[in-house]
């Protein structure tokens, strides 16, 4: 029987002398929640985890495209897209769109996005000649005015080549390598660290009926599988970021199952990126009656990631975020950062 191992995560000053910190960073656990296939979940220390399972929960990670990960990081939104869901045609000129990341970098970003692709439920296939048209040209464009890393929003090799080029540092595959076969080598040769997201189907049919066996043990599963692929192919687990895919093929119960157990993922030995910013979900709890009404359920959401240790933010709204940061970072007793 194969156990998973979920942090029960904490931050704060009152903290347990037989605490561990979570992945070397700001948040602490005591105990753990084992999860199996078909059995009760149960509560014990950490102390009895086999050491190997101990180990993957609380090592410090390495930078990633520049940024350390000993506190949490954002990574500012910017589709260069006409269709996108909350944004969509408002930064498709670049001169507008190297504004808005400016915007994001003077609000406290410490990357980029950039795609070229709507990944929307229901959007469609977009050529590679005009994704690439729509972001090697901006992403230049931004790296030649500043120093802060941008990444390449994309499941298409050649558009992650050619955004290496002009200069992106880490490649964002939704797709996590399953879409195109060139990726894994792609994401080898350009020395880049790569994000391997979790979806359930393509964007045009994912939100059709999304069915798992046990949500959140299957999307770490798939992750794992991932993982391995990318190591073996070349890739160090040192240059892996995992996403659990909020939105992709998943319905609200399971956006808010893969919410509580956000930590499990630590057991990846892999920093974590929650994109949770803006979705339909938080709408449909919160009220709103579009995109731009979801900015305060989008905050609570991601300062709940980042109690459970979560190293990377994908956010619309940087000022937003970074100002409930600062806040929460300083009420539980940490320097604001």
């Amino acid at each position: 029987m194969t156990f998973y191992y979920r942090p029960l995560a904490q931050w704060g000053p009152d903290r347990p002398a037989d605490a561990h910190d979570l992945a070397g960073g700001w948040s602490w656990f005591a105990n753990v929640a084992v999860h199996a296939r078909g059995e009760d979940t149960r509560i014990v220390s950490a102390s009895d985890l086999p050491a190997a399972a101990l180990e993957r929960l609380t090592a410090t990670h390495p930078e990633i495209a520049g940024m350390a990960m000993d506190r949490p990081r954002l990574m500012g939104i910017l589709n260069v897209t006409p269709d996108s869901f909350s944004d969509g045609g408002r930064f498709a000129d670049p001169g507008v769109a190297v504004r808005h990341a400016q915007n994001m970098m003077s609000f406290g970003a410490d990357i980029i996005d950039i795609g070229g692709e709507s990944t929307r439920p229901g959007a469609a296939f977009v050529p590679v000649a005009d994704e690439i048209a729509r972001t090697a040209p901006v992403i230049a464009a931004i790296c030649a005015q500043s120093d802060v890393p941008i990444s390449i929003d994309t499941r298409k090799a050649a558009v992650a080549a050619a955004a290496m080029e002009a200069g992106a540092r880490l490649i964002n595959d939704v797709a996590a390598l399953t879409f195109d076969p060139e990726m894994a080598q792609t994401v080898v040769n350009s020395g880049a660290p790569v994000c391997l997201m979790h979806a359930q189907g393509d964007p045009a049919t994912m939100q059709d009926d999304p069915r798992y066996d046990d949500v959140l043990l299957d999307v770490y599963d798939f992750l794992e599988e991932r993982i391995a692929l990318a190591e073996a192919a070349g890739v160090p687990r040192a240059g892996i970021v995992v996403d659990p895919g909020i939105g992709f093929g998943k319905t609200m119960d399971h956006n808010l199952t893969l919410l509580r157990g956000l930590s499990l993922f630590h057991g990846l030995g892999c920093p974590i990126l929650l994109g949770a910013s803006r979705k339909r979900f938080i709408g449909t709890i919160g009220g709103g009656q579009g995109a731009s009404d979801r900015v305060s359920g989008s905050v609570a959401v991601a300062l709940e990631g980042v109690r459970q240790g979560v190293q990377i933010l994908r956010i619309h709204d940087t000022f937003e975020t970074k100002q409930a940061l600062d806040l929460a970072w300083a009420i539980n007793g940490a320097e604001t950062r």
